[in-house]
């Protein structure tokens, strides 16, 4: 039972000092780029107001968030769901990777293409 609890509270120290660290991080970078760029959403253009500047992030164009430069040019403002969605596009991109393809060719299949002549054939069949 001693061990146990010995192992819980190692896992919730280093729990712990994991969330000061990104809180700090965060701090520092967010509180920057909030000063620096209007409180909008770069995605879908949603404004905010200290009511609810809680939902805007900072998202790193890079995926790297030790890069924080002075300029900002690393960082975006994106509402809590665009952030969500951007990730989402970029573990998706990590997971089944990139096209290879440059440029696909049109479609040039028509299903569709004899349809009326189908049609009043069969209206002038007396079947």
């Amino acid at each position: 039972m001693s061990q146990n609890a010995g192992n819980t509270s190692k896992v919730d120290k280093l729990l712990a000092e994991q969330r000061d660290y990104i809180a700090r991080r965060e701090a520092g970078y967010r509180e920057r780029a909030l000063k620096m760029y209007p409180w909008v959403c770069g995605r879908c253009a949603r404004e905010f107001t200290r009511i609810n500047l809680r939902e805007l992030t900072v998202h790193h164009v890079d995926h790297d968030h030790d890069n924080n430069p002075a300029d900002g040019s690393n960082w975006e403002l994106l509402c809590v769901y665009c952030h969500d969605e951007e990730h989402s596009k970029f573990e998706d991109f990590v997971r089944y990777g990139g096209s290879s393809e440059k440029r696909r060719e049109a479609a040039t299949h028509s299903p569709f293409a004899g349809l009326k002549e189908a049609l009043e054939k069969k209206l002038e069949s007396p079947d």
